[in-house]
């Protein structure tokens, strides 16, 4: 078996080891297929390909990482992804979650606060012949209102709550998912959901460790 088929195996069998606490035993297919289209070498830096498929997270440069794949893979499941979606990706990072997103939705707009981490995704992203995906630099917070509202909206660095300007841009039906707490200090992956009336609801899915929202 070759290490991308070993690693999403891997990924598959640590959902299942946690699905007591996230509910979820198992992807949805059509997340196995993006996880399988996209290839995590073309995220990481240079000297970290022969680390490509590992389930653990690399560090990419300027204090961040690119995530576990394992983490990429639940939040991106949790999220409930349709064709026709479109995404609000705060922290676009390597690019990696990024281009696992587009193969599953219409669109999906990206902000990166760091303007150097922002410009090597999006020449990755250009290089993988990933088209539907827009990027921004900028702080994350405000969102990306010019687009909204969005199905799914996710968020790949801890903040200590819940954004208000991401509730508002969140459709009704929408989910978002996010890392909650301090940086080193207990943090707690929550899906955040709005119904049809705008009613929200939260659930704490699984102890995590991210940088911290900047």
């Amino acid at each position: 078996m070759d290490p991308h088929a070993e690693l999403i195996e891997e990924i598959e069998q640590v959902v299942l080891a946690t699905a007591r606490w996230t509910r979820r035993a198992r992807l949805a297919p059509r997340v196995i297929q993006a996880l399988h289209a996209v290839r995590r070498e073309a995220y990481v830096p240079p000297a970290r390909r022969m680390e490509a498929y590992a389930n653990h997270p690399l560090p990419i440069g300027h204090g961040q990482t690119i995530s576990q794949p394992f983490i990429v893979a639940l939040m991106t499941d949790l999220l409930d992804l349709h064709p026709d979606h479109m995404v609000l990706e705060i922290g676009t990072g390597s690019g990696y979650q990024t281009a696992v997103l587009a193969a599953l939705v219409r669109q999906v707009y990206s902000i990166e606060v760091i303007p150097e981490l922002s410009a090597r995704a999006g020449q990755a992203l250009a290089g993988e012949h990933v088209g539907n995906v827009a990027l921004r630099v900028g702080n994350g917070s405000p969102g990306w209102p010019e687009h909204a509202p969005y199905d799914g909206i996710i968020v790949t660095a801890a903040a200590a709550t819940v954004p208000p300007a991401l509730i508002g841009q969140l459709r009704p039906g929408g989910r978002m998912i996010i890392p909650l707490g301090l940086p080193h200090d207990r943090q707690m992956l929550t899906l955040v959901s709005k119904d049809a009336g705008g009613a929200m609801a939260r659930r704490d899915m699984l102890p995590v460790a991210f940088v911290p929202f900047t």
